[in-house]
């Protein structure tokens, strides 16, 4: 893990520009929102997730987080099947403010085609350097 300011970036994960993670296990991929994300929106007090077995495609909505401050549109970072929703998530979206990397992870998605996917998203070492262009933007 490394900290880009006071923001936290995991290695092995991929990042999309929307501001989600994508962890690949298997053949599957878990989805979440980055703590960049999270620290923005500030205290999220709502989360609106599809159902299991909804397909996503990449850079689509596929849901919303509301928070005091805004709703925000979820956007798929891969395209694919869902398979898993965390379903804690949507009882406790306090949660996203806690553990955005861990227990707060959003979906579970068989992707259709991961390898074009990754090619859309960012690696750990362009993810740090993407994090330090977004602060220096604030």
């Amino acid at each position: 893990m490394v900290k880009v300011e006071e923001y936290d970036v995991p290695e092995g994960l991929y990042y999309s520009k929307d501001f989600f993670w994508v962890k690949i296990e298997e053949q599957k991929v878990r989805v979440g929102i980055t703590d960049y994300a999270q620290k923005a929106l500030r205290e999220i007090v709502y989360a609106e997730l599809p159902d299991s077995e909804i397909v996503v495609k990449q850079n689509e909505p596929y849901g919303t987080l509301e928070s005091v401050k805004a709703v925000s549109d979820l956007i798929a970072p891969v395209s694919g099947v869902i398979e898993e929703v965390n379903k804690e998530v949507l009882a406790h979206p306090e949660s996203l403010n806690e553990d955005p990397y861990g227990k707060a992870w959003l979906l579970v998605i068989k992707p259709s085609d991961l390898q074009a996917d990754l090619s859309n998203l960012m690696d750990f070492d362009v993810a740090v350097e993407w994090h330090k262009t977004q602060i220096q933007r604030k």
